[in-house]
């Protein structure tokens, strides 16, 4: 049993120090790795990221992270992202890390994600050049997923997202924001390549339980909607 902890979209902030830290020590207790689905900043600076890497840096276990929106607001992802990486953590957009749990490989592919809307409501790459560029970096990133679950050949294979893959995971929220909180196309590609777990956040007002279209579990980790420090999640290879 591959034992994996998760959240998004805890918001830190110079007046969060401290607060997820003493959870976070009793880590190996129930966990084996710790994912993060974004949005771990507040606005996007440096100084929040500081407060992140001073909350998930020296655990006990690996932490991998995609960014947020949020993440990206102040224009410096590439900064937060080295500057988690220099502390231990895994910041992924469009890669893939595998890591060995007493003698299994795990697989985890990470990208940010985009919105665009589902099967049937959904922006199409069509119009003014504002609009397809919006689809065109929707594509883009459901493209780079698609390359990183390809490149896995592990016996658990994780997807890790910001923007929600499916519709089924967003319902709380109200449907008119649906196509600014995910999109059919991570889903399709997740559909494609296999996994046997999909996170992601964003949709603070939505709901933790989905499948895809093809049945693989995707599972909303955003902290107002899992309400707990991280969420738990057991895997066994096939």
């Amino acid at each position: 049993m591959i034992r994996i902890a998760a959240v998004g979209d805890v918001h830190l902030g110079e007046d969060a120090r401290g607060q997820l830290r003493p959870a976070l020590e009793k880590l190996p207790a129930h966990a084996d790795v710790m994912l993060l689905a974004g949005d771990l900043t507040r606005h996007g600076t440096l100084d929040e990221a500081r407060v992140v890497a001073d909350e998930f840096a020296d655990l006990p276990v690996p932490v991998i992270a995609v960014l947020g929106n949020h993440d990206h607001h102040s224009d410096l992802a590439d900064d937060i992202a080295k500057l988690l990486e220099d502390r231990g953590l895994r910041v992924l957009e469009g890669e893939a890390v595998t890591l060995e749990v007493d003698g299994t490989s795990v697989g985890v592919a990470g990208v940010k994600g985009f919105g665009g809307g589902f099967a049937g409501k959904c922006a199409s790459n069509f119009g003014e050049p504002e609009m397809k560029a919006f689809v065109g970096h929707t594509v883009e990133r459901a493209e780079r997923l698609r390359a990183a679950l390809r490149g896995l050949d592990t016996d658990v294979r994780i997807v890790l997202t910001h923007y929600s893959p499916i519709p089924e995971t967003l319902r709380g929220e109200p449907p008119e924001i649906y196509p600014f909180l995910g999109c059919y196309q991570l889903g399709e590609v997740i559909d494609e390549c296999g996994a046997d777990l999909a996170l992601h956040g964003h949709a603070h007002f939505g709901c933790e339980q989905g499948v895809t279209a093809g049945g693989i579990r995707v599972r909303n980790v955003a902290q107002p909607v899992i309400r707990s420090a991280y969420a738990t999640f057991g895997l066994t290879a096939a």
